[in-house]
Protein backbone atom coordinates (compact mmCIF):
# COMPACT_ATOMS: atom_id res chain seq x y z
CA UNK A 1 0.00 0.00 0.00
CA UNK A 2 1.71 3.49 -1.23
CA UNK A 3 2.34 6.08 1.67
CA UNK A 4 1.38 9.72 2.01
CA UNK A 5 4.87 10.70 1.51
CA UNK A 6 5.11 7.94 -1.46
CA UNK A 7 2.24 9.46 -3.16
CA UNK A 8 3.36 12.67 -2.85
CA UNK A 9 6.61 11.94 -4.28
CA UNK A 10 5.03 10.27 -6.75
CA UNK A 11 2.61 13.36 -8.13
CA UNK A 12 5.72 15.44 -6.96
CA UNK A 13 7.95 13.42 -9.34
CA UNK A 14 5.58 13.30 -12.67
CA UNK A 15 5.02 17.39 -12.29
CA UNK A 16 8.36 17.91 -12.40
CA UNK A 17 9.11 14.98 -15.30
CA UNK A 18 5.76 17.18 -17.16
CA UNK A 19 7.75 20.33 -16.57
CA UNK A 20 11.09 19.30 -17.84
CA UNK A 21 9.12 17.87 -20.63
CA UNK A 22 7.32 20.57 -21.44
CA UNK A 23 10.35 23.25 -21.10
CA UNK A 24 12.16 21.40 -23.29
CA UNK A 25 9.40 21.23 -26.33
CA UNK A 26 9.02 25.13 -25.32
CA UNK A 27 13.37 26.02 -25.13
CA UNK A 28 15.14 23.33 -26.11
CA UNK A 29 13.89 21.29 -29.32
CA UNK A 30 12.39 24.30 -31.34
CA UNK A 31 15.67 26.78 -30.53
CA UNK A 32 18.51 24.85 -29.77
CA UNK A 33 18.44 21.53 -32.44
CA UNK A 34 19.39 21.01 -36.01
CA UNK A 35 19.06 17.54 -37.28
CA UNK A 36 19.97 16.89 -41.08
CA UNK A 37 17.31 13.75 -42.07
CA UNK A 38 18.63 12.05 -44.94
CA UNK A 39 17.10 9.73 -47.64
CA UNK A 40 18.29 7.29 -50.69
CA UNK A 41 15.71 7.66 -53.30
CA UNK A 42 16.11 5.10 -56.73
CA UNK A 43 12.62 6.28 -58.48
CA UNK A 44 10.78 3.56 -60.82
CA UNK A 45 12.23 5.10 -64.41
CA UNK A 46 15.37 7.15 -62.79
CA UNK A 47 18.11 7.96 -65.37
CA UNK A 48 20.68 5.69 -65.16
CA UNK A 49 24.29 7.38 -64.04
CA UNK A 50 22.37 10.22 -62.80
CA UNK A 51 23.43 11.16 -59.58
CA UNK A 52 21.98 13.85 -57.87
CA UNK A 53 21.78 15.97 -54.08
CA UNK A 54 19.01 17.71 -53.36
CA UNK A 55 19.04 20.17 -50.15
CA UNK A 56 15.74 21.28 -48.82
CA UNK A 57 14.71 23.73 -46.25
CA UNK A 58 10.94 23.98 -45.35
CA UNK A 59 8.93 26.69 -43.33
CA UNK A 60 11.25 28.53 -41.74
CA UNK A 61 8.06 31.24 -40.11
CA UNK A 62 10.78 33.78 -39.71
CA UNK A 63 10.47 35.72 -36.29
CA UNK A 64 11.83 36.79 -32.95
CA UNK A 65 12.73 34.53 -30.71
CA UNK A 66 12.31 31.72 -32.27
CA UNK A 67 13.54 32.42 -35.85
CA UNK A 68 15.76 35.55 -36.26
CA UNK A 69 17.83 36.24 -39.29
CA UNK A 70 20.90 35.07 -37.35
CA UNK A 71 19.69 31.38 -36.78
CA UNK A 72 18.55 31.88 -40.99
CA UNK A 73 22.03 32.10 -42.00
CA UNK A 74 23.59 29.85 -39.28
CA UNK A 75 20.83 27.11 -41.26
CA UNK A 76 21.71 28.22 -44.58
CA UNK A 77 25.49 27.99 -43.96
CA UNK A 78 24.85 24.20 -42.58
CA UNK A 79 22.90 23.77 -45.93
CA UNK A 80 25.61 25.22 -48.10
CA UNK A 81 27.80 22.55 -46.40
CA UNK A 82 26.31 19.82 -47.31
CA UNK A 83 26.87 19.32 -51.05
CA UNK A 84 23.97 19.79 -52.49
CA UNK A 85 23.19 20.08 -56.49
CA UNK A 86 20.74 22.27 -55.79
CA UNK A 87 18.64 23.74 -52.75
CA UNK A 88 15.28 23.98 -52.43
CA UNK A 89 13.12 26.23 -50.54
CA UNK A 90 9.71 24.51 -49.89
CA UNK A 91 7.56 27.53 -48.61
CA UNK A 92 6.43 29.37 -45.61
CA UNK A 93 8.96 32.17 -45.15
CA UNK A 94 6.43 34.19 -43.22
CA UNK A 95 5.73 33.52 -39.36
CA UNK A 96 2.74 31.60 -38.84
CA UNK A 97 2.43 32.84 -34.72
CA UNK A 98 1.18 35.91 -32.28
CA UNK A 99 3.65 34.65 -30.21
CA UNK A 100 6.70 36.36 -31.12
CA UNK A 101 8.64 39.65 -29.71
CA UNK A 102 9.08 41.03 -33.38
CA UNK A 103 8.28 39.63 -37.03
CA UNK A 104 10.59 39.91 -39.02
CA UNK A 105 11.02 41.47 -42.36
CA UNK A 106 10.83 39.51 -46.12
CA UNK A 107 13.81 42.14 -46.83
CA UNK A 108 15.07 40.09 -43.56
CA UNK A 109 14.66 36.65 -43.92
CA UNK A 110 15.45 36.99 -48.04
CA UNK A 111 18.98 38.57 -47.33
CA UNK A 112 19.89 35.74 -44.63
CA UNK A 113 18.48 33.29 -47.60
CA UNK A 114 20.71 34.63 -50.27
CA UNK A 115 23.56 33.43 -49.13
CA UNK A 116 22.52 29.33 -49.90
CA UNK A 117 24.54 28.37 -52.76
CA UNK A 118 24.56 25.44 -54.66
CA UNK A 119 25.85 24.33 -58.05
CA UNK A 120 22.01 24.13 -59.79
CA UNK A 121 21.18 27.03 -58.23
CA UNK A 122 18.36 27.69 -55.17
CA UNK A 123 15.02 27.25 -56.43
CA UNK A 124 11.62 28.03 -54.32
CA UNK A 125 7.70 27.73 -53.98
CA UNK A 126 5.60 29.88 -51.45
CA UNK A 127 3.63 28.35 -48.55
CA UNK A 128 0.01 29.06 -47.57
CA UNK A 129 1.28 31.64 -44.77
CA UNK A 130 3.17 33.97 -47.34
CA UNK A 131 -0.32 34.19 -48.89
CA UNK A 132 -2.07 34.53 -45.91
CA UNK A 133 -0.13 37.27 -44.34
CA UNK A 134 -0.23 39.38 -47.50
CA UNK A 135 -3.40 41.29 -47.60
CA UNK A 136 -2.72 42.92 -50.49
CA UNK A 137 -2.10 39.50 -52.18
CA UNK A 138 -5.06 38.27 -50.30
CA UNK A 139 -7.62 40.81 -51.81
CA UNK A 140 -6.37 40.48 -55.55
CA UNK A 141 -6.95 36.96 -55.11
CA UNK A 142 -3.20 36.13 -56.92
CA UNK A 143 -0.25 37.78 -58.42
CA UNK A 144 2.78 37.93 -56.43
CA UNK A 145 3.43 38.28 -52.55
CA UNK A 146 5.92 40.02 -50.96
CA UNK A 147 7.55 36.51 -50.49
CA UNK A 148 7.83 36.39 -54.49
CA UNK A 149 8.84 39.38 -54.37
CA UNK A 150 11.98 39.26 -51.70
CA UNK A 151 13.44 35.86 -53.03
CA UNK A 152 13.21 37.08 -56.69
CA UNK A 153 15.06 40.76 -55.28
CA UNK A 154 17.95 38.37 -54.15
CA UNK A 155 18.18 36.41 -57.36
CA UNK A 156 16.41 33.30 -55.84
CA UNK A 157 14.51 31.27 -58.54
CA UNK A 158 10.63 31.37 -57.24
CA UNK A 159 8.38 28.47 -59.25
CA UNK A 160 4.82 29.67 -59.70
CA UNK A 161 3.28 26.51 -61.58
CA UNK A 162 6.38 26.50 -63.49
CA UNK A 163 8.84 23.80 -64.58
CA UNK A 164 12.40 24.33 -65.67
CA UNK A 165 14.83 21.99 -67.46
CA UNK A 166 18.33 21.27 -65.70
CA UNK A 167 21.35 19.71 -66.85
CA UNK A 168 24.15 17.41 -63.95
CA UNK A 169 26.86 15.35 -65.90
CA UNK A 170 25.10 15.75 -69.05
CA UNK A 171 21.81 14.43 -68.18
CA UNK A 172 18.87 16.38 -67.73
CA UNK A 173 16.31 16.14 -65.06
CA UNK A 174 13.28 19.00 -63.98
CA UNK A 175 12.34 20.70 -61.02
CA UNK A 176 8.85 21.55 -61.25
CA UNK A 177 7.02 23.96 -58.70
CA UNK A 178 3.52 24.68 -58.07
CA UNK A 179 2.06 28.14 -56.35
CA UNK A 180 -0.14 27.01 -52.95
CA UNK A 181 -2.38 25.24 -52.39
CA UNK A 182 -4.27 26.81 -49.44
CA UNK A 183 -3.50 30.76 -51.05
CA UNK A 184 -6.68 31.82 -51.01
CA UNK A 185 -8.48 32.03 -47.36
CA UNK A 186 -12.43 32.12 -47.09
CA UNK A 187 -13.97 36.04 -46.99
CA UNK A 188 -16.34 38.46 -48.63
CA UNK A 189 -13.74 39.23 -51.06
CA UNK A 190 -14.50 37.09 -54.11
CA UNK A 191 -17.08 35.43 -52.27
CA UNK A 192 -15.01 32.97 -50.96
CA UNK A 193 -16.61 30.62 -48.48
CA UNK A 194 -13.49 27.82 -48.12
CA UNK A 195 -9.93 27.53 -48.80
CA UNK A 196 -8.83 28.38 -52.72
CA UNK A 197 -5.29 26.72 -54.15
CA UNK A 198 -3.82 28.59 -57.09
CA UNK A 199 -2.18 25.10 -57.97
CA UNK A 200 -2.07 24.13 -61.29
CA UNK A 201 -0.63 20.49 -61.41
CA UNK A 202 -1.54 19.52 -65.28
CA UNK A 203 -0.58 23.10 -66.64
CA UNK A 204 3.11 22.43 -64.51
CA UNK A 205 3.40 19.14 -65.64
CA UNK A 206 2.73 20.29 -69.74
CA UNK A 207 5.57 22.30 -69.41
CA UNK A 208 8.14 19.39 -69.23
CA UNK A 209 8.72 18.28 -72.76
CA UNK A 210 10.87 15.52 -72.38
CA UNK A 211 11.60 12.55 -70.86
CA UNK A 212 14.00 13.42 -67.86
CA UNK A 213 12.90 13.36 -64.69
CA UNK A 214 11.17 15.36 -62.58
CA UNK A 215 11.70 16.83 -59.04
CA UNK A 216 8.07 18.81 -58.03
CA UNK A 217 7.84 21.37 -55.16
CA UNK A 218 4.45 21.53 -53.32
CA UNK A 219 4.11 23.24 -50.03
CA UNK A 220 0.98 21.05 -48.44
CA UNK A 221 1.55 16.98 -49.38
CA UNK A 222 -2.11 16.70 -49.75
CA UNK A 223 -1.66 17.27 -53.50
CA UNK A 224 0.08 14.02 -53.73
CA UNK A 225 -2.52 11.36 -54.46
CA UNK A 226 -3.05 13.65 -57.35
CA UNK A 227 0.47 13.46 -58.88
CA UNK A 228 1.23 11.14 -61.87
CA UNK A 229 4.43 8.14 -61.65
CA UNK A 230 5.87 11.01 -64.27
CA UNK A 231 7.22 12.24 -61.66
CA UNK A 232 9.80 10.99 -60.23
CA UNK A 233 10.02 12.95 -56.08
CA UNK A 234 7.39 15.48 -54.79
CA UNK A 235 9.00 16.97 -52.08
CA UNK A 236 6.63 18.85 -49.58
CA UNK A 237 6.55 20.58 -45.59
CA UNK A 238 3.76 22.15 -44.07
CA UNK A 239 3.11 19.53 -41.38
CA UNK A 240 5.93 20.51 -39.37
CA UNK A 241 5.93 16.69 -38.56
CA UNK A 242 2.97 17.89 -36.64
CA UNK A 243 5.31 19.41 -34.32
CA UNK A 244 4.54 17.21 -31.58
CA UNK A 245 5.34 13.46 -33.24
CA UNK A 246 5.84 10.42 -30.76
CA UNK A 247 6.26 6.64 -31.56
CA UNK A 248 6.04 7.68 -35.29
CA UNK A 249 2.76 9.03 -35.00
CA UNK A 250 1.40 12.75 -34.54
CA UNK A 251 -2.00 13.25 -33.24
CA UNK A 252 -2.43 16.91 -34.55
CA UNK A 253 -1.34 17.63 -37.97
CA UNK A 254 -3.06 20.21 -40.79
CA UNK A 255 -3.70 17.70 -43.68
CA UNK A 256 -7.37 16.30 -44.76
CA UNK A 257 -5.04 13.16 -44.50
CA UNK A 258 -4.42 13.03 -40.73
CA UNK A 259 -1.40 11.43 -40.56
CA UNK A 260 -0.78 9.86 -43.78
CA UNK A 261 1.54 12.30 -44.95
CA UNK A 262 2.63 13.90 -41.30
CA UNK A 263 6.66 13.14 -42.51
CA UNK A 264 8.99 11.34 -44.38
CA UNK A 265 9.65 9.20 -47.34
CA UNK A 266 6.07 8.08 -48.43
CA UNK A 267 5.72 5.32 -50.85
CA UNK A 268 2.52 5.05 -52.86
CA UNK A 269 1.82 3.03 -55.81
CA UNK A 270 5.64 3.43 -56.74
CA UNK A 271 5.68 7.16 -56.61
CA UNK A 272 7.57 8.58 -53.60
CA UNK A 273 7.04 11.40 -51.32
CA UNK A 274 9.44 12.95 -48.93
CA UNK A 275 7.53 15.28 -46.33
CA UNK A 276 10.30 17.77 -44.62
CA UNK A 277 9.64 18.06 -40.52
CA UNK A 278 10.83 21.86 -41.40
CA UNK A 279 12.34 24.23 -39.20
CA UNK A 280 10.52 26.88 -37.71
CA UNK A 281 6.74 26.94 -35.63
CA UNK A 282 3.05 27.37 -36.34
CA UNK A 283 0.37 28.47 -34.35
CA UNK A 284 2.39 27.55 -30.92
CA UNK A 285 6.37 27.73 -30.33
CA UNK A 286 6.28 24.36 -29.65
CA UNK A 287 8.00 21.08 -30.84
CA UNK A 288 8.86 17.58 -29.52
CA UNK A 289 9.67 14.79 -31.37
CA UNK A 290 10.43 16.47 -34.28
CA UNK A 291 13.11 18.71 -34.11
CA UNK A 292 14.20 20.94 -36.88
CA UNK A 293 15.65 19.78 -39.72
CA UNK A 294 17.31 20.16 -43.05
CA UNK A 295 16.57 17.05 -45.25
CA UNK A 296 19.42 15.88 -47.89
CA UNK A 297 18.11 13.46 -50.51
CA UNK A 298 20.28 11.18 -52.79
CA UNK A 299 18.54 10.34 -55.79
CA UNK A 300 20.02 7.62 -58.23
Amino acid sequence: MITRRGFMTLVGGGFASFAALGGYAFAVEPLARLSIARYRVIPPGWTPGLKLRLVALADLHACEPWMPADRIISICKRANSLGGDAILLLGDYASGMNFVTRHVHSSEWSKALSTLQAPLGVHAVMGNHDWWEDRTAQKSGGGETFAHRALMGVGIEVHSNRAIRLEKDGFGFWIAGLEDQLALRPGKIWNRRRMAGLDDLDGTLAQVTDEAPVILLAHEPDIFPKVPPRVSLTLSGHTHGGQVRLAGYSPVVPSRFGDRYAYGHIVEEDRNLIVSGGLGCSIAPVRLGVPPEIVVVDLG
